[in-house]
């Protein structure tokens, strides 16, 4: 996981990442099923994640990777928690188990508020190896699939907040761990939340400023989700452009749907704007379409 303090390294944002991000939410659903992801419904709490510089540096530690590993459902998963100068921020060991050994740098001995974060990252990556869970590739800015996959899966699986939060930036430098910009992050956490109702608006949990304004900017985002068309919610704009594509039965470039003709007439696919599995519908109006892998139910004017 990297980290950035100095003020030549300036934090990216906005949503650079948002492909992989999608297709990291629908192979969380496809491996986790919908009962499975149903069982992250409850995030970790702030209490859970504290530690101060009155707790013993490896008791303290083993005890809020001993949370995470509970949040993420590995109760026989072991973590082992070290502490060297190195240049990521956190590292851990993959292997079969067990025990996993997780380093992380050596600042954290003194800068705790943000040591949560950096386990919850790697205690994501021991989560998806053991899931078999994996993107293959690299992204244009050279960030392995995997690490977008990882920092994903930490969030919409309720401990990820820890990593938005870390995100702070003032006039003596600035901090971000993870790989997501904190807009992603932030949209992240909002598709969990609207997913899993107002109990889980990771917003009440931020102490960082900054963090709650990504995420405010990542929640604006994942709405724009809820109003793309078919969707009966999108506005009159894009309904208009929707009306016209679909006139001409071939979605202009950009656009999340596409057409598809044959011999029982035209069809309309589209994003579910939950899983992001596409749903493909017949094009016939006013209609409820029910996503096969989710199971949300979706009002849509095809």
């Amino acid at each position: 996981m990297t980290q950035n303090r100095r003020r030549t390294s300036p934090v990216e944002h906005g949503f650079p990442h948002l492909a992989t991000v999608r297709t990291g939410i629908t192979a969380l659903h496809r491996r986790l099923s919908r009962d499975g992801i149903r069982t992250y419904a409850a995030g970790l709490v702030p209490a859970d994640a504290a530690f101060t510089d009155a707790d013993d540096l490896y008791l303290g530690a083993q005890r809020v990777a001993s949370a995470i590993v509970r949040q993420l459902r590995l109760p026989d998963a072991r973590m082992v928690v070290s502490f060297r100068p190195m240049t990521e921020a956190a590292a851990v060991e993959l292997a079969a188990g067990p025990e996993y050994f997780i380093e992380v740098h050596d600042r954290f001995r003194t800068h705790r508020r943000d040591l949560a974060a950096a386990l919850a990252h790697e205690v994501t990556h021991v989560l998806l190896h053991r899931l078999d869970l994996r993107l293959p590739g690299t992204e244009p800015d050279g960030t392995p699939a995997d690490e977008i996959l990882t920092d994903t899966a930490a969030a919409y699986l309720g401990v990820g907040w820890l990593l938005l939060d870390a995100y702070r930036e003032d006039s003596l430098g600035h901090q971000k761990l993870g790989y997501l910009t904190p807009e992603e992050f932030g949209y992240v956490l909002a598709k969990r939340a609207a997913l899993f109702g107002p109990g889980e608006d990771p917003s009440v949990r931020f102490t960082s400023p900054q963090a709650y304004e990504a995420y405010a900017r990542g929640a604006a985002a994942a709405r724009q989700d809820l109003q793309r068309p078919p969707l009966a919610a999108a506005g009159p704009a894009a309904r208009r452009r929707y009306a016209k594509a679909r006139r001409a039965g071939a979605a202009p470039g950009g656009e999340p749907y596409r057409f598809e003709s044959g011999g029982a007439g035209l069809r309309v696919s589209f994003p579910c704007p939950v899983c992001e599995q596409r749903i493909q519908v017949p094009v016939r109006g006013r209609l409820q379409a029910r996503c096969t892998l989710c199971g949300t139910v979706l009002d849509c004017e095809t």
